[in-house]
């Protein structure tokens, strides 16, 4: 029998090109909402212990701003997946967006009006001849949706509510430029109490209890991506690897929220606030970390966005088709 002798520089070439394509690892780019900070500690949690290396990963976590939205990233090309809310992707999707949910991690809604209750505000028929703070860039959706739900035109006089484009900070309400401003229930709220109120100086419309409560944070591709199998398999291991990591931040918040500071290249994250950030958005996550969107309260979006679809500033007009998949949770 002939003898096969491998000299030790052949050795040393197979294993070198075992190794190489054993650490080969896919990339995916995610395109965050907004900076960093404890909203996306799950996601930093994943990149930061492993999860995404352990999935053969390599997840590029690229932080929002206010130039380049979620949206404009994914039809630029210059991303792969991107956290946006429901009522921003529907209508998106309306105006020829291919957006597609493949996964929903927040299953809770965190929306907020915080209004002074020195500005005359204490039930929701006080908005009338008031200035409302609004965020805007597709955040506007659910707010033009309430206004509309309470009949209220939003151009201003006695009988209707003055809108201010408000920054994303909470200074209108701080100085009494308006007598409500957006927050959300793990950021801004608290920077209302950092400012000087109290929570009894407040009064809160949480959108969801007001019964226009809409989908946050869920994860979205573009819909014809989805026929790359290859490309599906790698969203599998992104969204397994990503719920394991939101389960740690929500069983280990302390730790999540310095792992978000340490991550933040700004340096402005400090521990304090995003400790108290991770506390809130545990509150909002899938508690079977499965990431499944629930297709009640998707439709619930929905109607909710159909309702106003006769207002001034209407968001979708037609129920939407194919919207979402649940294919890729399935397979976790």
């Amino acid at each position: 029998m002939k003898k096969t002798i491998l000299t030790a520089g052949v050795v040393a070439l197979a294993l070198a090109a075992f190794a190489g394509s054993a650490a080969a690892q896919d990339t995916l780019r995610l395109k965050l909402k907004w900076v960093p900070q404890a909203q996306f500690a799950g996601y930093y949690v994943a990149a930061s212990k492993g999860y995404y290396a352990d999935e053969n990963l390599n997840v590029e976590i690229d932080g929002g701003s206010t130039d380049v939205s979620p949206v404009q990233a994914l039809v630029g090309g210059t991303t792969d997946v991107v956290i946006n809310w429901a009522a921003d992707a529907l209508a998106s999707r309306e105006k020829g967006v291919n957006l597609i949910n493949i996964a929903q991690p927040f299953k809770n809604s965190a929306l907020l009006l915080t209004c002074r209750k020195d500005m005359g505000i204490a039930t929701s028929a006080d908005f009338k001849g008031k200035t409302l703070g609004v965020w805007f860039g597709g955040n506007e959706y659910p707010f033009y949706a309430y206004m509309a739900k309470l009949g209220y035109p939003t151009q201003g006089g006695a009988d209707g509510v003055e809108v201010l484009k408000q920054g994303f900070n909470v200074d209108p309400l701080l100085q009494k430029q308006a007598a409500c401003v957006s927050t959300m229930t793990y950021n801004e709220y608290g920077q209302v109490l950092d400012g000087g109120l109290k929570p009894e100086d407040l009064v809160v419309f949480n959108y969801r209890d007001e019964g226009v409560g809409m989908l946050e944070d869920g994860l979205y591709v573009l819909e014809d991506k989805l026929a790359d199998p290859a490309f599906k398999d790698v969203l599998v291991r992104f969204v397994r690897a990503s719920m394991k990591g939101w389960k740690d931040a929500v069983e280990n918040p302390a730790e999540a929220a310095q792992i978000v500071v340490d991550s933040d290249p700004s340096g402005a994250a400090t521990i304090e606030h995003q400790t108290y950030m991770m506390g809130e958005v545990a509150k909002l996550i899938d508690p079977e970390f499965k990431g499944a969107l629930n297709v009640d309260d998707f439709n619930q979006t929905v109607k909710t966005l159909l309702s106003a679809s006769g207002s001034e500033t209407p968001t979708i007009s037609k129920e939407p088709v194919g919207a979402y998949t649940s294919e890729i949770t399935d397979a976790l």
